[in-house]
């Protein structure tokens, strides 16, 4: 096997025996041989969109596809196998597709370099033999180190991307545009036989183009299906009784799990990217939506250990569960592990079954809360009181700090920052990474929040929007406002936000723990070139640069 697209992949160059994340070398062949099955299917839909024809199904099983394969969410070469079979279903709809389309043209269906005209095998084996043949390491030696690498921040672009365009799918929203760049990049990947570093670039640069498109649809579908998020207290600790923790980041999972727990007597609690809900009018309505429990991905074993309750994972986050509470664990959606049972259609009966059959809580826990729920809509609001506050000089910067958490050693980093903001600044932030630092007592600055928790990696258009309506409101650049961004990655989703940072111009972002393993020296001095982007040094010295010289004292 050969991965790399995580941020703690081994040695910094990638997990060649086994994933740092539990992901087995079966396993991660399957997933490259669905990746080149979307590609495939992308080179077909492309060429037949091209002449008018689509077929929503198709588009739809792109994301699926390509979201299972993101790190931490599918881990079970059963499901996967499943999947494949399902990809080699699509390719011949695909190739119908454009056959039929190109009859009704008159033209004759081209032969398209890298399609494979033999079905997939049957079995395992055969299956492990042509994930084989197509392996990254194959690329590598035939395009080199750059252009790979390249490739390679493309396809986790698009894997990012579809995970927030599936995310809205669920919620009844979706767009042709973004499908219709997913065809164009899987083509790209497929067909080019010698691409070219520029044109790579810039197709990652569009792609970060286009991920904001989905954000922005997405950011929609949250706020259209539970209203915009509003600032609430949430509590830390779990209360007496029965009990049930979801994780991951997909609401209408949540939602529905809440509709199914009503008056049963059970508490529910949200965990890692699953604690902002607690903001949104729509979910926080249920009385017992009780608080949140744990910290980030990264805890989740020994923080399950300690749950007397059921555990339902949602999307990407799901480590190995140890035997203590594997019985009580369940997975939903895209999300799996081989022996952890599977709930279908979210009828949540054997969760809420686990859950009244556990202990659950003997008594109360302490009343520790913390404050989430600064999407746009609430900043935006008091955007009057921000720029007098700016303009007066009692705010002096803004530092958004988030992104990904995870185990590998140099997060602290992100806490220790955290601490040395001035009072006189205020911290945005978002995704799991907060948990480095949101427990910390940051007070107000003029009656405004020096911390504000603006949701999950899912809500970044959330913070760009903020940025953006600053930037207007001062009449300015992005770039030239008192904002500095310090983030965290650790997956796909995380490496395609930064291709929108990256597609909006924004310059000087500092970035860490570690460069994406794909992101070659020549490819990074590209970037620093063009977006003075920066790997995180120490908390100190980074925040020295950003502030600048101390101001000479008064009367020196």
């Amino acid at each position: 096997m050969f991965c790399f697209q995580c941020e703690q992949t081994a040695k910094g160059t990638g997990c060649t025996i086994q994933g740092i994340c539990g992901k087995d070398a079966q396993t991660a062949t399957l997933q490259d041989l669905l990746v080149f099955q979307t590609k495939q299917i992308g080179a077909l839909a492309h060429r037949a969109r091209q002449l008018g024809a689509s077929e929503p199904a198709i588009d739809r099983f792109i994301l699926k596809a390509l979201f299972t394969t993101v790190t931490n969410v599918n881990f079970d070469p059963a499901r996967l196998q499943a999947l494949l079979a399902e990809s080699d279903a699509v390719k011949s709809q695909a190739k119908d597709l454009y056959e039929q389309a190109c009859l009704k043209k008159g033209s004759k269906p081209e032969a398209i370099a890298g399609l494979t005209p033999e079905p997939l095998a049957q079995d395992l084996p055969g299956l492990i033999r042509q994930g084989e043949a197509i392996s990254i390491l194959k690329r590598r030696e035939a395009l080199g180190d750059d252009i790979a690498g390249l490739q390679e921040l493309l396809t986790s672009g698009l894997k990012g991307m579809a995970s927030y365009a599936h995310h809205a799918l669920i919620l009844g929203k979706e767009d042709d545009a973004i499908y219709a760049f997913f065809h164009e990049a899987l083509n790209a990947l497929l067909t080019d036989a010698r691409p070219a570093a520029d044109g790579l670039l810039q197709l990652c640069l569009k792609c970060g183009e286009v991920n904001l498109k989905a954000m922005e649809i997405l950011d929609a579908a949250h706020t259209g299906a539970y209203g915009h998020p509003k600032p609430t207290h949430v509590r830390i600790h779990p209360l007496k009784g029965k009990a049930i923790v979801i994780s991951g980041h997909d609401l209408k999972d949540l939602e529905e799990l809440l509709k199914q727990t009503e008056g049963k007597g059970i508490n529910v609690y949200t965990h890692g990217e699953m604690l902002p809900a607690h903001g949104y009018p729509g979910l926080k309505k249920y009385k017992h939506l009780a608080g949140n429990y744990g910290g980030a991905w990264q805890n989740q074993r020994t923080e399950f250990e300690e749950f007397h309750g059921a555990i339902l994972m949602t999307t990407n986050c799901i480590q190995k569960p140890s035997d203590s509470y594997r019985e009580r664990i369940f997975t939903c959606g895209l999300v799996a592990w081989p022996g952890v049972a599977h709930i279908a259609n979210r009828d949540f009966t054997p969760v809420i079954q686990a859950a009244l059959a556990a202990e659950g809580f003997k008594m109360d826990g302490p009343d520790q809360q913390i404050l989430v729920g600064f999407g746009h809509h609430t900043v935006l609001s008091a955007v009057a009181q921000v720029v007098q506050a700016v303009q007066s000089g009692s705010l002096r910067r803004f530092f958004l700090i988030g992104g990904c958490d995870g185990a590998k050693s140099g997060r602290n980093y992100y806490t220790e920052f955290a601490q040395l903001v001035p009072e006189d600044c205020i911290i945005l932030t978002l995704a799991c990474g907060k948990y480095r630092f949101n427990k910390f007592k940051f007070g107000t600055l003029g009656g405004i929040p020096r911390l504000m928790d603006c949701g999950q990696c899912n809500d970044t258009y959330s913070v760009i929007r903020i940025a953006t309506a600053l930037a207007e409101v001062f009449k300015c650049g992005v770039n030239d406002l008192p904002l500095s961004l310090i983030l965290s990655w650790y997956e796909q989703k995380a490496v395609c936000i930064l291709l929108t940072l990256l597609h909006l111009g924004i310059r000087n972002m500092r970035l860490g723990p570690s460069l994406p393993a794909c992101v070659t020296p020549a490819v990074f001095k590209i970037l620093v070139d063009k977006f003075n982007i920066m790997p995180i040094t120490t908390p100190a010295e980074d925040m020295r640069v950003i502030l600048g010289p101390e101001p000479a004292a008064k009367g020196a």
